[in-house]
């Protein structure tokens, strides 16, 4: 009962914490830079969905663990992405507005291939899904905290300014709380699939990095753009994922098994990623 509540709060408040973060021309930049737009777009909401699905069927893995990595895969980016897009000197105000427009679409999106996914690698153990329902709840939790936090800083931008950085430590925290607690409420599924799990959420995140640079640089992006693509592409919401996972299927106590892949990417990602950004300021000389 206390997870029911915590979890969609914890993501409510999160996600209003990026919209404090947030301003209209966010979300109208990409649309000046096309680009730009579609290379970020098809990485993130086209690519990075197929090559989980390959990874899933390489490795053998399936039923609830395979859905929750296709969960993971319809994330949007987050405030994380916006971060270490920041370290890695990259393009930040481009790395807002990609977190700011696909959180959006991934209201429709998610739901359609937690869905498909669902159909696909549980068959009929798979528990009854409606999908506006779905869609609908990801409106609740994601697009109207972004909007809330949007109008507070239209509102009243010193106020906003100055809680924006409380609300990201408290979010911070919010965010190892669910991670740790995703993993201990199921340790031993976790421990049982770890050998899968591990590997297949490194290898999709190291993928989707050099998948996302290389994209970039194909079509005569600039490294700041590459490198904030590889990084939007390689970095998703992995409290999304938790929630999302939970609210399909809601066990009596701990979380949902689905959340499983999400909570060990919200740890793995920054062993990954954080190497690469080195790697990049190192090679580029930044």
């Amino acid at each position: 009962m206390i997870i029911d509540i915590f979890l969609p709060l914890s993501l409510i408040f999160i996600m209003f914490t990026l919209g404090l973060g947030l301003t209209s021309k966010d979300f109208t930049n990409l649309f000046q830079n096309p680009k730009a737009f579609y290379i970020g777009i098809i990485n993130q909401m086209i690519i990075l969905p197929i090559v989980a699905f390959i990874i899933i069927m390489l490795m053998g893995i399936t039923k609830e663990i395979a859905v929750g990595i296709m969960i993971l895969a319809s994330c949007p980016g987050g405030v994380t992405s916006n971060i270490i897009t920041k370290l890695a000197k990259g393009d930040t105000a481009l790395s807002i507005s990609y977190t700011a427009v696909i959180s959006l679409l991934t209201i429709l999106t998610l739901p359609m291939v937690t869905i498909l996914s669902m159909k696909h690698f549980m068959g009929t153990e798979a528990p009854p899904l409606n999908l506006l329902s779905l869609g609908l709840t990801m409106f609740f939790v994601t697009a109207i905290p972004v909007a809330v936090g949007l109008i507070v800083r239209a509102k009243n931008k010193d106020l906003a300014d100055n809680f924006e950085i409380t609300a990201t430590k408290i979010s911070t925290i919010l965010f190892v709380i669910i991670i740790l607690g995703a993993l201990a409420s199921e340790w031993q599924t976790f421990i049982d699939n770890l050998s899968q799990i591990g590997p297949a959420i490194i290898l999709l995140i190291i993928s989707m990095l050099i998948i996302g640079y290389k994209t970039s640089n194909w079509v005569k992006m600039n490294d700041r753009q590459s490198v904030t693509v590889a990084i939007e592409s390689g970095i998703q919401n992995g409290t999304v994922g938790i929630t999302i996972g939970n609210i399909i299927i809601n066990p009596e106590t701990g979380l949902s098994i689905l959340s499983i892949p999400s909570g060990v990417y919200g740890i793995l990602m920054y062993f990954v990623c954080l190497p690469f950004v080195f790697w990049y300021v190192k090679n580029k000389n930044i």
